[in-house]
């Protein structure tokens, strides 16, 4: 075993794969273009103050699973709370979005059960179809008929549809709409997983609840929704959304949920008010649209010299297709060291094998920032190979 992993480490080395935990400082001065605290919400005061509040009056932990001793009122409030934000009839929250989607592949998974999943899907949906023992097929990315095909003529009585409404790599969005279609025909649940539209796309009256919310999808009986707490809402944890029956399903079912300490209070009690605050303040929804829209447009002058572009996004993600791995973990140390922080993202972390720089736009971002960063970024593409 010791001379694998030593052969493990000596190819990661060598295909420039390596990664490690990088400290940050509570106060350190880095423009962020690397989180997934797409609203500002983490470190905002009432978020904070939430959490601390709760961590006093329960303690800093939830002692137990939910179903023995670690429910409290404010996990039942939340769920509420996500459940009106998404428009969805109820919510289940898990300790975090990783297992809210194995909890619900698996309690809905098993050999009566097909799963046919989008190529770029999370990991976390990943690794819920490899538990759930469910025959699993893959579709190329975004293709409904390639889906239909999949679907027809299954053996299995039942079959789900998984997906992400957002896509964390590319920023693409899915087309729920024919996608739904394709699960009423065949008798399937849609699972949509909103991980990076919760907070950041919907509009009108909807603005942030994510890509759900406000359409026929919400409360539909063939959709089943995920999302995490942990990006846009600047907390931790997960939660599985959808109808009654289904959540009494999942509480004698899922596994990551019975046999899971619950989520923290403080981070049940910081969610939920992050969930008040998008409810209430939709413009920092506009603000993370156009703070995207400004990176792209101050990043197009540096990529078209290369022959590239960088598109506008349903969400914050930008993403920058890079020559190889070392090049993008180049860059990444080249924007850090100029105190820009980016996401530097390598297979098997990308769908398509080709690595790339993540730059992820966020609600709070000043445009004195974002000038900054497109200048530090326009400098370090235009000195590429």
């Amino acid at each position: 075993m010791i001379q694998w992993l030593e052969r493990q480490a000596a190819v990661r080395d060598r295909r420039g794969l390596v990664r490690r935990p990088l400290p940050r400082a509570a106060d350190e001065q880095f423009i962020d273009l690397a989180s997934n605290d797409y609203l500002g919400l983490a470190a905002d005061p009432r978020v904070a103050a939430a959490a601390a509040a709760a961590a006093s009056l329960w303690g800093a932990g939830a002692t137990s699973s939910r179903l023995v001793a670690g429910t409290t009122r404010l996990h039942l409030d939340l769920e509420q709370e996500l459940a009106m934000l998404a428009g969805m009839d109820t919510a289940l929250v898990f300790s975090s979005g990783y297992l809210a989607n194995i909890g619900v592949i698996t309690a809905l998974g098993g050999p009566g059960t097909l799963i046919v999943a989008d190529e770029h899907c999370h990991a976390s949906m990943i690794d819920g179809f490899r538990l759930s023992r469910s025959r699993t097929e893959s579709f190329t990315h975004n293709s409904v008929e390639e889906a239909s095909r999949l679907l027809a003529d299954r053996p299995e009585p039942r079959a789900l549809i998984a997906v992400e409404s957002l896509y964390s790599v590319f920023g693409d969005e899915a087309p729920l709409a024919d996608l739904l279609a394709l699960a009423e025909e065949h008798d399937a649940v849609l699972l949509i997983d909103e991980a990076h539209s919760l907070g950041v796309t919907g509009t009108g009256d909807f603005q942030g609840r994510g890509s759900v919310a406000g359409t026929f999808l919400a409360g539909h009986p063939n959709v089943v929704v995920t999302a995490t707490l942990s990006k846009a809402l600047g907390s931790q944890g997960g939660a599985v959304l959808g109808s009654p029956l289904l959540r009494e399903h999942l509480v004698n079912r899922a596994r990551s949920f019975i046999f899971d300490t619950g989520l923290a209070p403080a981070s049940a009690a910081a969610a939920l008010a992050a969930v008040r605050i998008i409810r209430d303040e939709p413009w920092r929804t506009g603000s993370v649209r156009s703070n995207a829209a400004a990176l792209a447009a101050g990043l197009a002058p540096a990529l078209a010299s290369r022959g590239a572009t960088v598109e506008q996004t349903a969400g914050a993600v930008q993403s920058i297709a890079m020559p190889s791995a070392a090049a993008a973990l180049a860059a990444a140390e080249a924007a850090r060291t100029a105190g820009v922080r980016i996401g530097c993202f390598r297979p098997p972390s990308v769908p398509d094998g080709i690595s790339r720089l993540r730059l992820t736009a966020r609600a709070t971002l000043t445009p004195n920032e974002i000038d900054d960063c497109c200048a530090v970024l326009r400098g370090i593409l235009e000195e590429l190979p």
